[in-house]
């Protein structure tokens, strides 16, 4: 077999992390030193890397984050009460395995968003599936499965997602529909699959950003059972980044 037929059938078998590395092992004078258990086991790390990238990719892709984060950039400099040591228990994602909820709470500005899509992005590094929606959206989306009839496919389609997360929730004002449509979503995961909600609103007044006693109790209890609580605290992230750039400009 000619090595051109080589390389034909590894790339037709989706080898392509194989067919690259043995490219770069023929262009690498002293390979005849490795023995054919090395080269063979080079070839075969190559192929298992390019695959769990391509589906990193693939998780990332799908789960629609809001903005790139990661673990790694979170900001701890900024005095908004955020412990080290909670976002480094939770970077490991057990909370995940174990089915765990996270609350993220704190006025606007103070990187709710950042956190949770940085939470997210290391759930997708473990091979979890995601999936992000800002509030609007995410009750825009079941009112229009629930008009075109495809409501029941939707909630099926969330109850299998590892981490659902729903960002800002609270701001978009709940009326009857939309508390029935969170709560049945949210009765679909509980304590099957985790959920991440963010919301500018102190946890102790969510019942009242549902609006009902008693969907507002079965909501927030769904929510809070085996939950870890982030609650932020402090100026806003963005106006003191504007102000730096102010004095900066005119200095």
């Amino acid at each position: 077999m000619t090595r051109e037929q080589t390389f034909d059938k590894l790339y037709r078998m989706k080898l392509h992390g194989m067919a690259q590395a043995l490219e770069e092992q023929l262009r690498q004078p002293d390979i005849a030193n490795l023995s054919f258990e090395e080269r063979l086991a080079g070839l075969v790390d190559a192929q298992w890397l390019w695959r769990e990238n391509r589906s990193l990719a693939t998780r990332l892709r799908n789960a629609r984050l809001k903005q790139q984060a990661s673990i790694e950039d979170v900001n701890f400099r900024h005095p908004r009460q955020l412990d080290r040591a909670v976002l480094r228990s939770l970077a490991g994602c057990d909370w995940v395995r174990e089915r765990h909820n996270i609350a993220i709470t704190g006025p606007s500005g103070i990187g709710k968003t950042f956190l949770c899509c940085a939470l997210l992005e290391k759930a997708c590094r473990e091979g979890f599936s995601v999936l992000y929606f800002p509030a609007e959206k995410f009750f825009r989306a079941l009112a229009v499965a629930y008009a075109d009839g495809s409501f029941d496919r939707l909630l099926s389609k969330f109850s299998r997602v590892d981490v659902l997360a729903i960002d800002d929730w609270g701001i978009v004002p709940m009326g009857e529909r939309e508390r029935r449509y969170m709560l049945e979503v949210l009765e679909d995961r509980n304590q099957a699959r985790s959920t991440v909600v963010t919301s500018q609103f102190p946890i102790e007044t969510w019942h009242e950003v549902v609006g009902s006693p008693t969907l507002a109790d079965a909501v927030t209890e769904r929510i809070l059972t085996c939950v870890h609580r982030i609650e932020l605290q402090g100026e806003s992230m963005r106006q003191l980044s504007r102000g730096r750039q102010s004095k900066e400009a005119g200095s």
